[in-house]
């Protein structure tokens, strides 16, 4: 028995838009990124980007379980020397929401030219409208 292997010009891309609001950052960015490799469909190719577009609204209203708001760190750098900024998860939900969201699914996808393929059908927005209505997204639940 052949083994069936999905080819990227045959892909059927569907929309999906998932509400944030309570629920849980490592398991919103965990279900959103198997969504976004396809591996929620039965033709799953690894090599192949077969997932679907990812809409998330509300994400300024996203859950932190435990202490993550005041222990949990973020790093940028600059590249200059010094150029190291450090803030704490109570701030990026405050200030940065969309950007909180999108590293957490980002790390969660493959390294590479493909996890950057992955990477841009994902659309992340703070309130709880999107200029996506055209694609008629359908709307998951996130356990």
């Amino acid at each position: 028995m052949k083994s069936y292997m999905q080819k990227k010009e045959t892909v059927e891309r569907k929309w999906y838009v998932i509400d944030a609001t309570d629920i849980a950052l490592g398991r919103l960015a965990s279900q959103t990124a198997s969504i976004l490799r396809g591996k929620n469909k039965a033709i799953f190719t690894p090599h192949i980007d077969c997932g679907d577009y990812v809409i998330i609204v509300n994400a300024d209203k996203v859950k932190l379980t435990g202490n993550k708001m005041d222990k949990k760190l973020y790093y940028n750098h600059s590249g200059y020397v010094g150029g190291l900024r450090v803030r704490k998860a109570s701030e990026m939900i405050e200030k940065y929401p969309v950007e909180m969201v999108e590293r957490a699914v980002k790390g969660m996808l493959p390294n590479g030219r493909l996890g950057r393929a992955m990477y841009k059908k994902l659309f992340v927005y703070a309130g709880n409208e999107h200029p996506h209505k055209a694609q008629q997204p359908t709307v998951l639940e996130v356990k």
